[in-house]
């Protein structure tokens, strides 16, 4: 899709791609692998794909509420949250990977049929922040890319981009100095550089989001004294 006003080219191609991404992952599970379990504690194969599906679908309510003016939130409650994930979770394997794709296909749509002022529009994330509409393609990128690893389909940190890898750690120290949750640390990665702290941390740029993220115990990372356990991002 052409990138409509105010969303930058390069995010709507890193949520293009993302998708992909997560395409290539889901393609290389097979039936019996769904229900085994994802990186993220307590969630199974099945469950996270699930939760993909929803997350679009989340993501096409708030796309509604900036086109429409009518509060549209992402989920009617955490409640439902959940509820649609155990009923997603609970299909058939060639069901859930259909709906992953349809809900992919309706998110699509509804950004192409965004009319160009809707994007400045005000919507607020199920975390409760108030975001313009034009940050919904980053949302669902940041998603997708890290989801397809969660997966745990042979897909990791190293096979995604580095400039999207750059934005996921940009995000996380965002998330975390909204929250007052910045760890005392500065961290390295080649010539990117995050935080001020104390504590100098380094190692290659998709070990350095794998820790930030949560994915990892910062195995192949250096720093000059213990590492500290990172605050959730999301």
């Amino acid at each position: 899709m052409s990138a409509p006003p105010q969303v930058p080219t390069e995010v709507l191609g890193w949520w293009a791609d993302g998708e992909q991404h997560l395409g290539t992952a889901l393609g290389r599970l097979t039936d019996e692998d769904f229900a085994a379990p994802s990186l993220l504690p307590g969630w199974s194969r099945q469950h996270l794909l699930a939760h993909v599906a929803r997350n679009a679908d989340a993501l096409v309510n708030l796309l509604t509420w900036a086109r429409t003016g009518v509060e549209t939130p992402m989920y009617a409650s955490p409640e439902a949250r959940d509820a649609g994930i155990a009923e997603a979770a609970a299909l058939a394997p060639a069901e859930l990977r259909a709906e992953v794709v349809a809900a992919t296909g309706r998110l699509v749509q509804a950004m192409r049929a965004l009319p160009a002022d809707a994007w400045s529009a005000e919507v607020r994330t199920a975390q409760g922040r108030t975001v313009p509409a034009r940050e919904v393609p980053w949302m669902r990128s940041r998603e997708v890319w890290v989801h397809a690893v969660d997966l745990a389909a042979g897909l990791d940190f190293a096979d995604v981009p580095g400039d999207v890898l750059a934005a996921l750690a940009d995000d996380v120290f965002r998330m975390w100095d909204r929250r007052d949750q910045v760890p005392d640390v500065a961290v390295f990665a080649g010539d990117r550089e995050w935080g001020t702290g104390s504590l100098a941390v380094a190692g290659s740029l998709p070990d350095v989001v794998g820790w930030l993220t949560g994915r990892s115990d910062g195995a192949g990372l250096q720093a000059d004294g213990p590492l500290p356990t990172p605050a959730a991002w999301l």
